[in-house]
């Protein structure tokens, strides 16, 4: 069992991610997603793991910046996830590159 203590949890955010987990294919998360937050906010949240998937690959925010649109302060903060945060960007890279 993991020790894990996020800064995050409450009975809302259970909630949450109980009810994506039970979203079954991408389909479903286009349809919850949409519904769930502004069209902004998801594709900022997209943003985010793909800036996370170049900077894992080694790309510079130079090169990040072009490809993805996103500011250097968002590349700053995804990278400081990706280095000290709780290793959930990390976590899920690797189980997309397993499939």
């Amino acid at each position: 069992m993991s020790t894990y203590e996020s800064k995050i949890k409450s009975d809302e955010m259970d909630l949450l991610f109980n009810a994506i987990l039970k979203l079954k294919n991408i389909e479903e998360c286009y349809k919850f997603f949409e519904d769930v937050a502004t069209i902004n906010e998801v594709k900022a949240l997209a943003q985010r793991i793909q800036v996370a998937e170049l900077l894992s690959e080694k790309k510079t925010y130079t090169e990040i910046a072009e490809i993805t649109g996103a500011s250097t302060a968002t590349i700053s903060r995804v990278n400081r996830c990706l280095n000290y945060g709780s290793d959930g960007y990390n976590m899920v890279l690797e189980r997309i590159k397993e499939r």
